[in-house]
């Protein structure tokens, strides 16, 4: 499941200019560390492990080129996870001081014998095990930017939404302009009862505008938003590296114009093209979530259901046709789900999820993979903060493009009669991740090879392995783009990740539209 020849190997650190930040290195990490650890070791603990993280979010949201709001936060504190005589325990703290540390630590012990007798009293004898990861010791990693966000002054950041609102405004058409930034910088140390230590630093941002036009007469309106995905970047994804932002900015009120006038779309099967910027969220949905293993064997059920691809279709599952090669990885370059190590201490790898159409693989913790005996742990636990527990969460899961494939356009001229949808808008999913439709900022008419106007009212639904079957071509690789999303949601207490999901552009044939406008019953 690993692609590498060393199963056990530390992956290469990204390049990058950049340190973990001196005022984190600064706070006593491993002094804490060892106390929480040394108490917990003394209470009995069979696994300890101990995570200071600090993770500072800011915001600027604006209203047609005025400031509306912003914020700016910082979540720091540690937490204590054990298992002893077979069961989790879990505490967190704020005080940095040893005895504290070393109270959590006992607090932890505490919960995880309170947990034994409520397990035992439900007559159950399941033992939580970790599958065995190799010590890192005293490793450090820093994700792939160049400018820190943090580093530019609020006022230069509002200053360009501004200007780009005002670009929006200019337009013909928009009566509104919507913007806002994103921007975090994540820090965390890890250290366990074996010897692995890790202090990581991550940033990352989202930026995002939206023209509104407004129909005067008949008081109708719609919305385009700009494509541009989150990304594990700086503030260089805003002056040029990464995105082509003038020339987005300058087409969106054209494009929002001719949606206001395009036609409704008539409802049938069509051959559909999907651009990365709708189609990464449809492998979100049907692939990401489908292929946490703990969902799958039904731990994860009350937060958006568990999944259909369960453990016994493993290697047989048909999840697509034979062109369809999806991985789960921890290790692309800017991607959002990127780390080095995870919150159980295991280090990032990339590994199959879907292989020339059949399930090959699913997303692992620690627990996890020794419960199912699918050897180590693929690195996918994750906390959002110091105050929650880590959970199996999502790696960054992308489709593979075809390293001789089509580009877009040519993709394009192969359909007779379809439909080329560009953008993610709404989505709905059942709770097995199977039943499923999808909207998108703008859909196209294509007719005889060739885009023919815009149209509204465009949602495409299937069934996730009806859908992927359907895939006969998949784009080469200057269609891959990264997308992704700040805001996946799962368990409860509810935590949120940011995840990227990178794909090429692609082809599904016969696929079921629906006129939405028609399906609300107006």
């Amino acid at each position: 499941m690993i692609h590498s020849d060393d199963p056990w190997e530390d992956p290469v650190p990204h390049p990058t200019p950049h340190s973990v930040d001196e005022s984190f290195l600064a706070l006593p990490l491993r002094p804490l560390a060892d106390a929480a650890l040394a108490r917990a070791r003394a209470l009995g603990a069979e696994h300890a492990d101990f995570r200071f993280e600090r993770v500072r979010s800011a915001s600027w949201r604006l209203r047609d080129a005025r400031l509306s709001g912003s914020s700016d936060t910082t979540d720091v504190g540690y937490a204590v996870r054990v298992v002893h005589g077979g069961c989790w325990g879990f505490a967190a703290g704020v005080d940095l001081t040893m005895d504290a540390a070393a109270r959590v630590a006992g607090q932890a012990v505490a919960m995880a014998k309170l947990s034994a007798k409520v397990i035992a009293a439900a007559g159950s004898d399941e033992r939580v095990e970790l599958a065995d990861e190799p010590v890192h010791a005293d490793r450090t990693w820093v994700s792939s930017y160049e400018v820190n966000p943090f580093e530019v002054p609020d006022a230069e950041k509002t200053a360009l939404l501004a200007e780009w609102s005002a670009r929006l405004l200019a337009g013909e058409g928009v009566a509104h302009a919507d913007a806002s930034l994103l921007t975090v910088q994540e820090n965390k140390f890890y250290a366990d009862s074996a010897g692995t230590t890790t202090t990581q630093q991550r940033v990352r941002l989202h930026p995002q505008l939206t023209a509104v036009a407004v129909d005067p007469a008949g008081g109708g309106f719609d919305a385009m938003r700009t494509l541009a995905p989150p990304a594990g970047r700086g503030w260089e994804y805003l002056t040029g590296t990464g995105w082509d932002w003038d020339a987005e900015l300058a087409e969106i009120p054209s494009l929002l114009a001719e949606k206001m006038s395009a036609p409704s779309v008539r409802a049938g099967a069509y051959d559909l093209v999907v651009d990365p910027s709708n189609l990464w969220l449809t492998i979100h949905e049907s692939i990401g979530h489908a292929t946490e293993l703990d969902r799958a064997l039904g731990y994860e059920a009350a937060y958006a259901g568990t999944s259909f691809a369960t453990p016994d279709k493993l290697g047989t599952l048909k999840y697509g046709s034979e062109i369809m090669n999806v991985t789960g990885d921890r290790t692309a370059e800017h991607g959002l789900a990127t780390v080095g190590y995870d919150d159980e201490g295991v280090a990032a790898q990339s590994w199959d999820l879907v292989k020339d159409g059949v399930l090959t693989g699913y997303q692992l913790d620690r627990r996890i993979a020794k419960l199912t005996g699918l050897g180590r742990s693929n690195g996918c636990a994750y906390a959002d903060s110091p105050a929650h527990v880590p959970v199996q969460r999502m790696a960054n899961v992308s489709l593979r493009p075809a390293p001789d494939g089509p580009s877009t356009e040519e993709l394009i001229s192969g359909v007779e009669n379809g439909i080329y949808v560009v953008g993610d808008r709404s989505w709905s999913i059942d709770m097995q991740r199977y039943n499923f439709q999808f909207t998108q900022q703008r859909a196209y008419a294509i007719r005889d090879g060739r885009l023919a106007g815009q149209l509204r009212d465009v949602a495409y639904q299937a069934t996730t392995t009806d859908f992927w079957g359907s895939m006969t071509a998949v784009g080469g690789p200057e269609t891959y783009v990264l997308g992704g999303a700040f805001n996946c949601g799962k368990a409860q207490p509810g935590q949120i990740a940011a995840v990227s999901h990178g794909c090429p552009s692609a082809l599904f044939q016969g696929v079921n539209i629906l006129n939405t406008t028609e399906e609300a019953g107006q």
